[in-house]
């Protein structure tokens, strides 16, 4: 029968060594950004909701027309990949639609964490 004998190992532990910040740091962060400012993000204009039961939703049919939590004329909510960013007010652009912005959401109120 052999006999094991076990070997102690020591663990080292230092304090973490940071680079200071640099300028060289900012034009490299504009780089970073750089690369993203070609993803396509989707943004969604919310004119208002409501809720229905099954039976409602499918009794809707061409002609069929339901109320919404809004008033007409009311701002509506620009949502950008479902996070609200601003509100606005619906206008025509020729023979479309589109949304003037009238205001911004502040980031403490749109980001979670920063409330």
């Amino acid at each position: 029968m052999a006999v094991r004998k076990e070997t102690e190992q020591k663990t080292v532990v230092r304090k973490a060594e940071f680079m200071p910040f640099s300028e060289s740091t900012e034009v490299n962060a504009h780089q970073n950004l750089d690369l993203i400012l070609d993803l396509s993000l989707r943004v969604t204009v919310e004119l208002g909701r409501t809720t229905m039961s099954v039976r409602e939703v499918l009794s809707l049919g061409p002609g069929s027309v339901f109320q919404l939590d809004r008033l007409a004329g009311e701002q509506v909510d620009i949502l950008v990949n479902d996070r609200p960013i601003a509100r606005g007010e619906v206008v025509v652009v020729d023979e479309n639609f589109g949304v003037r912005i009238t205001d911004i959401i502040a980031p403490n109120k749109r980001l979670p964490g920063k409330e």
